[in-house]
């Protein structure tokens, strides 16, 4: 007899094949649906969702957590935006995206197909129930959501949204599978189920995501954390500089393309550095700075070596003045993430050394870290942001959740004389 998590991981087999052969216009559908369904059942999601938070609060998570785990009017009308982009955006399926004749006349080309069976373990933010779901099912893959105890709830009534609009769309409900329980056991036993799923995608802290990568037998995408620096070099716009630090920094310090290390170039850190310390202290951030930087705001609490490699998911700042462009780059080199990572710079020969050298998912030159996000980057979502390059590199939307499969037409071609 089957356990509950194999006929799970078979059902969403089954529905992934329903999937793949799906219309864009039936898929799409399906997705305005869903955003229709969400809307109507708002109420009854923002109360699930404020028994998560609660629970949450007393039971003392960090309130970047918190943070990520609430929902609100504004929150779901976000979600419920992405869901009509991605509705509206091209069918990535059965794309002839490279093709070719032999001199025989075999023609040759490959075509976009699904991947199949798309697993997703994510921990606090229930809005990847829904932008998982939409962009698995818009790219034709089927989705298996575990999401985290803490979000319980909120998961339970987004999914129940998400199952009603599968249903009266006349897809299966299976083609969206909330696991029932987020207990460990369970994920342990998903992740052996390599015949039925095709793509483990771990979203949520760096234990989470290394737990899922040692266990697995299926693929991982993996992402483990975000350690983005804000390059200050000696050419920058200070004014620029600064607005690049604050948003970077203090918008939504809790996520993972905010801003951790502040890489300051000696030649302008008597300049700067005073500026960007009352700016940020004003916001409520804590700066640790090493030496060179203390000497400059003489106020601040030093540096020591965990520093350098800290996603604090908090409003607090690392600070190192550098002698130069190279010392930068190579600072980013030991202790980057492979997420994010700026420069602030007039000097567009500077800019481009640093976009080449720097390996990192998004490299930006005078543009805030917050945009490496999928939306931002007009994916409509994302389902997660890739730090590994197999098979993919930086946010993760449609054609990320499909692979090319070849076709070949020939009139009777064969390879030797018959």
């Amino acid at each position: 007899m089957s356990t509950p998590i194999e006929a799970l991981a078979r059902d969403a087999r089954a529905a992934s094949r329903v999937l793949a052969t799906s219309s864009d216009e039936v898929r799409s559908a399906v997705l305005a649906s869903i955003a229709a369904t969400l809307e109507h059942d708002l109420e009854a999601i923002l109360a699930a969702n404020a028994l998560d938070v609660a629970d949450a609060t007393r039971a003392g998570l960090a309130p970047a957590l918190v943070d990520r785990l609430r929902l609100d009017s504004v929150r779901v009308a976000g979600i419920v935006r992405a869901v009509r982009e991605i509705a509206r955006m091209p069918d990535p399926l059965g794309a002839i995206d490279w093709q070719a004749a032999r001199a025989d006349g075999l023609e040759i080309g490959r075509m976009r197909v699904p991947l199949g069976v798309i697993a997703m373990i994510y921990e606090s933010r229930p809005n990847v129930t829904v932008d998982a779901a939409a962009l698995c099912l818009k790219s034709g893959n089927a989705a298996i959501l575990r999401g985290g105890s803490e979000a319980l709830r909120s998961n339970r009534a987004l999914a129940a949204s998400i199952g009603s609009a599968l249903a009266a769309a006349g897809l299966p409900r299976v083609c969206v599978c909330l696991m029932p329980s987020p207990d460990r056991a369970e994920l342990l036993a998903l992740l052996q189920r390599d015949a039925d799923v095709d793509l483990v995608i771990p979203r949520g802290g760096e234990g989470l995501i290394r737990f899922v990568a040692e266990h697995s037998r299926i693929p991982v995408v993996r992402h483990y954390k975000g350690v983005c620096h804000l390059v200050v070099d000696r050419d920058a716009d200070l004014d620029l500089a600064l607005r690049l630090l604050i948003d970077g920094k203090t918008s939504r310090p809790g996520v993972c393309n905010a801003l951790e290390t502040l890489l300051v170039d000696a030649g302008v850190a008597q300049a700067f550095l005073p500026r960007a310390a009352a700016e940020l202290s004003a916001r409520g951030v804590e700066l640790r700075g090493c030496q060179r930087s203390r000497a400059v705001v003489p106020g601040m609490a030093a540096a020591d070596d965990v520093d350098w490699d800290a996603e604090y998911l908090d409003l607090i700042l690392a600070v190192r003045v550098v002698d130069d462009l190279d010392a930068a780059i190579a600072h980013i080199a030991r202790h980057g993430s492979q997420h994010t990572e700026v420069i602030a710079t007039r000097d567009a020969a500077r800019a481009g050394r640093f976009q080449r050298a720097v390996d990192a998912s998004c490299v930006m030159w005078n543009a805030s870290s917050r945009f490496n996000d999928g939306g931002e980057l007009g994916l409509g979502a994302e389902i997660g942001i890739s730090t590994t390059k197999l098979h993919a590199y930086g946010p993760m939307g449609l054609e990320s959740l499909t692979t090319r499969k070849w076709i070949v037409r020939g009139a009777g071609h064969t390879r030797h004389p018959v």
